[in-house]
């Protein structure tokens, strides 16, 4: 990314040295430089907003209510994980944050959720395979597991009923209706999450024919 951003800017200062619009580029950055402190300063609000209700939800018992409420779900499309293993919660807060449409509060618990899954595949590697008396082969050390790759998909396209973040970025400039994007987004995301979860139980399927 570092270079990508690099290049863009090196070609924009080029094709200005040429065209001998260095004036229009530098006051192009300046302006982008006051937007993107304004929506960081926009979206740290709605984080923090957003953010201070999912810890008073958790202080209150209800994001641990949300969680044994989509346990059911959960325990089908990650069969391989052992009853009560630390991962199984991880899993639940990072989708219930997705569903409320907070990706940043969801990356916190997607990366402790891939780290307890890595945990996992080393304790069934030093078992030999053995998880809860059942069968469970570990996948080779580097390699992605079952479990991991259904996690991405479903967190990639995840249900969300309220898009907090594109709410904001419309918002921020100058949309008449920031949040005529959440009937479409709310579709949309529903037939993402529904296509990624047959394309996991489909290739499960193949993998265990």
């Amino acid at each position: 990314m570092n270079l990508l951003w690099a290049g863009m800017m090196l070609i924009a200062i080029l094709y200005g040295s040429f065209h001998g619009t260095i004036p229009e580029v530098t006051q192009a950055a300046l302006d982008s430089s006051k937007e993107a402190v304004t929506l960081c300063i926009t979206m740290l609000g709605i984080l923090s907003f957003w953010m201070g209700l999912m810890q008073i939800g958790s202080a209150s018992g209800l994001i641990a209510k949300f969680t044994k409420g989509i346990q059911p779900l959960l325990r089908w499309l990650f069969p391989r994980i052992p009853k009560g293993h630390p991962a199984m919660e991880q899993i639940a807060v990072n989708c219930i944050a997705n569903v409320l449409g907070l990706g940043w509060a969801a990356t916190p618990a997607g990366l402790k959720a891939m780290e307890e899954l890595k945990n996992l595949e080393e304790e069934r590697r030093a078992a030999g395979g053995m998880m809860g008396g059942r069968h469970c082969p570990a996948v080779p050390k580097g390699v992605a597991s079952d479990e991991m790759c259904v996690f991405l998909i479903l967190n990639i396209s995840s249900l969300q009923l309220i898009p907090m973040n594109v709410v904001a970025y419309r918002s921020q400039y100058g949309s008449v209706d920031p949040t005529a994007i959440v009937g479409p987004a709310i579709l949309a995301t529903a037939v993402s999450t529904l296509a990624g979860v047959i394309f996991c139980k489909v290739m499960d399927g193949k993998r265990r024919a």
